[in-house]
């Protein structure tokens, strides 16, 4: 199996108690760097039933996802080579099925971070969130279809429609945590997110929540989620259970 359940190396800095993984039963780990930097474990699971789990402290500025409406969308010829290729369609964003519908409905004299907004808000209110329509074969113009979905749903729909308008738009996994939010809280959940290049650099947008959200912790990057998997298995399984949680730390007191 190959894992990638590590904290991204961006958030390297911030780690106060690293966020190990173990197994049981114990097996022997190896970690490598894939081609998009993810930190990735790989591991041979034996027969019956294997647990894998990772815990950590990280520290947080408390601040929002940064917001830059007035960032701007770049010709493609300005493009620095490195990001051209999440132009480009990949496995689950079939941009060349979406372009038309994008065209013609974000073109018009909004630009930038605005045009973005505009796709994250069409999505959100398009597709309807539920677990139970989780399948992991869709795409985004089957999410586009059908309007039904989980968080790497309305990420992929997001993504094409805006890799069909020049945006460079590359897929994020990791936590989303409720700090900050108004109870009721939902379960915590593995989630997964955007980031578009506007005005020479990346920004996080969340077409499943969209809205504020504080203390998120990326795990990985990639062009959509056949990169950048939970889990990878070259072998028959099952999962049954799955659990996540990110909480707010309490302060320290002063020591004795």
């Amino acid at each position: 199996m190959i894992l990638l359940l590590t904290v991204h190396h961006s958030r390297a800095s911030d780690i106060e108690r690293p966020d190990l993984l173990v197994s049981t039963p114990s097996v022997p780990l190896e970690s490598y760097r894939d081609g998009f930097g993810n930190w990735c474990t790989r591991l041979v699971a034996p027969t019956g039933a294997f647990t894998v789990s990772t815990d950590g402290i990280l520290r947080d500025a408390g601040l929002s996802d940064p917001v830059q409406t007035d960032a701007v969308q770049h010709p493609v010829e300005h493009l620095p080579a490195e990001v051209l290729s999440y132009l480009l369609p990949s496995r689950y964003c079939e941009t060349e099925l979406l372009g038309e519908f994008a065209w013609k409905n974000f073109s018009g004299p909004m630009s930038g971070w605005q045009r973005v907004q505009a796709v994250c808000d069409f999505v959100h209110n398009h597709v309807r969130f539920g677990y139970e329509h989780s399948r992991p074969t869709r795409t985004a113009a089957e999410a586009f279809r059908e309007r039904v979905g989980v968080c790497r749903d309305f990420t992929h729909l997001a993504i094409a429609l805006c890799r069909s308008l020049n945006i460079p738009t590359r897929y994020c996994t990791g936590y989303v945590s409720d700090v900050g939010q108004p109870p009721p809280y939902a379960p915590m959940d593995f989630a997964a997110w955007m980031e578009v290049y506007l005005g020479n650099q990346w920004w996080v947008f969340d077409p499943r929540n969209n809205d504020t959200r504080f203390g998120r912790v990326l795990i990985a990057r990639g062009r959509d989620a056949a990169d950048v998997p939970l889990t990878h298995s070259f072998g028959q399984h099952q999962l049954t259970d799955f659990a996540v949680w990110i909480d707010e730390a309490a302060e320290a007191g002063p020591s004795a």
